[in-house]
């Protein structure tokens, strides 16, 4: 067997590999892991109900000079029965719908208005907050922890507010004074969109001083079921100070095994200055901000709780010593929202809040992936649809790097001119392959031909591929956004299926055990396969059969594998695939090479059809 043809088998077989292990570990695992997820959210609506209140637990006792590990109540219970148990101050806004509860001051109601499960518009809208005794709690706290304080507010504090309803422009101020002669003050402000700011103040009406650190947290009770997928963090993350970003995976912290406190463990930065920590989804986070110009201390922390794992986001700002008649104040904001580029963005320069756009993850590639969702952003803006956007990015793409695909092109058209000599030659030197190369590369230098030119469109494609890849992947503004038709979420793979008929057959192939991944093949991955096999039409059928056998199949392979990937990225690619054979021809064309298109399809065609007696 031939080295080239043995080479070409190896590459199909690892191709095939490749495609088989990224349906069954890949592919399969995540539309398992998106159907748990969805019967955890219809769950988190339906949870039956459980003991009353009194069995909830109360407040633990902070360890003085550390975040207060918040309680784990083990009741579970529906959310609208946690939430009617407690007085709660509600939360109107334009993007938040919610409540604080005055049983602790904490914000852990709270739902986004413009942002639903689904495409459907009568779906429910994404709960992103929930209180203490449902089955996921999820929230933000804020407070003192101190020594020689007596009572310091806590979970279990009942606060007087001074109005109903928080809304931008008007805050609530919550009071709270204990035996001591502390008066604790509390006022939280929101804007329009997704930042509540938190303003926490003490008198010392008291005979004696006191030294109080305040704090700030997001705690998240038992291990939410995530996506699973490398280019994706979900899980704790923070900006702290001159440590940069710091991400960490659940799993990643459930095996940390620094004490942190009692019966905790976690990951500490002391002494930093600006930055934010918070915990993050694919799509939404809620994150804690603490003054940007003063020192803190920033953990992540998790620990065992009646219901599972407690995972814990936290600030701790420095010492503050009271004298009697003194009066101190903090100033933390909360994030707790959806992670629009625009609104981060914007929070990030007015706020000057230290690397806030990486909440979003824009992977290492961030200089790729930002600026390309700023180009497609822009399109949008313009045309309304993000579809458009992508096909308008492409074009853009081609011209800006026209001059290096016109000198791949013209060298490739250069290649095909000499075909006939480069056979010469290899006939000629069939049995000493050195002098086979040596009088190859003369051949190259003589027609000034660089023969791996022709890799340069593909490879310049790869990292602008997986570029858009993240961006459909990550960005909110890909989520639920239509192109056309059929196509109501870029973000998501073509629903349709040509093992259904495109819809007509009442089944699902999706649902198929093992093979049912690979039978998802809609009508844009198959256009896409047209493409690619037209794309390849345009060049001479190799001489060998293998090299024959493979390139036809190549499309075929290409059409499953990226069958399950987002409809955005399989729709570049098709335009990219049309484009390139348009840029193609006419460079050929130009340098009075033959283009082998129609030629090599009527060959094809020809070929199955019946012969003629």
């Amino acid at each position: 067997m031939r080295e080239e043809n043995r080479n070409l088998i190896v590459a199909v077989a690892l191709s095939v590999a490749v495609l088989i292990g990224w349906q069954y570990f890949f592919a399969a695992p995540q539309a398992e892991r998106q159907r748990q997820l969805a019967e955890q959210q219809q769950a988190t609506q339906t949870v039956p109900a459980a003991p009353t209140p009194s069995q909830a637990g109360g407040p633990s006792a902070p360890v003085p000079g550390t975040v207060p590990s918040t309680p784990t109540a083990p009741v579970v219970e529906t959310r609208e029965a946690a939430l009617a148990r407690s007085p709660r101050i509600a939360i109107d806004t334009p993007a938040l719908a919610g409540s604080i509860n005055l049983r602790g001051g904490r914000i852990d109601d709270v739902a986004l208005k413009n942002y639903r499960e689904t495409v459907s518009p009568a779906s429910p809208n994404i709960v992103l907050l929930s209180p203490s005794g449902t089955q996921n709690p999820y929230y933000a706290e804020f407070g003192w922890v101190g020594t020689q304080a007596g009572n310091l507010p806590g979970p279990a504090t009942v606060w007087t507010a001074d109005r109903n309803v928080l809304t931008p422009g008007n805050p609530v101020t919550l009071t709270w004074q204990n035996e001591q002669g502390l008066v604790f003050r509390r006022t939280i402000a929101v804007d329009d969109k997704f930042m509540f700011t938190v303003r926490d103040a003490v008198e010392n009406r008291g005979a004696a001083p006191v030294t109080l650190h305040p704090y700030g947290l997001v705690s998240r009770h038992g291990r939410p079921t995530t996506l699973g997928y490398y280019v994706l963090h979900e899980g704790l993350i923070g900006v702290l100070g001159e440590n940069g970003l710091q991400e960490y995976t659940y799993a990643n912290l459930d095996d940390e095994e620094t004490a942190t406190g009692p019966n905790t463990t976690g990951k500490v930065w002391n002494a930093v200055t600006g930055g934010f920590v918070g915990i993050t989804d694919k799509y939404w986070a809620a994150a804690v901000i603490p003054d940007q110009t003063q020192v803190f201390q920033g953990s992540f922390t998790v620990r065992q709780g009646p219901t599972g794992q407690v995972y814990q986001s936290n600030v701790l700002g420095d010492a503050r010593t009271l004298e009697p008649g003194a009066t101190t104040e903090a100033t933390q904001r909360l994030f707790a929202g959806a992670k629009e580029v625009a609104t981060v963005d914007a929070y990030d320069e007015a706020l000057n809040i230290r690397n806030f756009d990486l909440l979003i993850d824009w992977g290492w590639f961030y200089f790729i992936t930002k600026p390309l969702f700023m180009v497609l952003d822009f399109f949008y803006r313009l045309f309304g649809n993000f579809g458009i956007a992508i096909l308008l990015v492409t074009v853009v793409l081609k011209i800006f790097f026209f001059p290096l695909a016109n000198k791949s092109y013209a060298s490739m058209a250069k290649m095909k001119a000499v075909q006939p000599e480069m056979t010469a030659i290899r006939e000629r030197y069939a049995d000493d392959k050195m002098k086979q190369q040596q009088a190859l590369m003369e051949l190259y230098k003589k027609e000034k031909i660089n023969p791996v030119a022709g890799c340069w469109p593909v490879l310049i494609q790869i990292p602008v591929f997986f570029a858009l890849y993240k961006v459909l992947f990550v960005t909110i503004e890909m989520r639920h956004a239509p192109f056309f038709g059929w196509i109501q979420d870029l973000a998501a793979p073509d629903p349709t299926s040509i093992f259904n008929l495109f819809g007509l057959l009442p089944y699902n192939p999706g649902a198929l055990p093992v093979l049912g991944p690979f039978l998802m093949i809609g009508v844009w991955p198959i256009i896409m396969g047209i493409t690619m096999w037209l794309q390849m039409k345009m060049n001479p059928e190799p001489p060998d059969p293998v090299q024959k056998q493979v390139f036809a199949w190549m499309p075929v392979i290409f059409t499953f594998m990226l069958g399950s990937f987002p409809a955005g990225l399989v729709i570049y690619w098709a335009w990219n695939n049309l484009l390139s054979v348009t840029q193609q021809g006419f460079i050929m064309r130009r340098n009075g090479v033959k283009i082998e298109l129609w030629d090599n399809l009527r060959k094809t065609f020809n070929r199955k059809s019946p012969a003629k007696g």
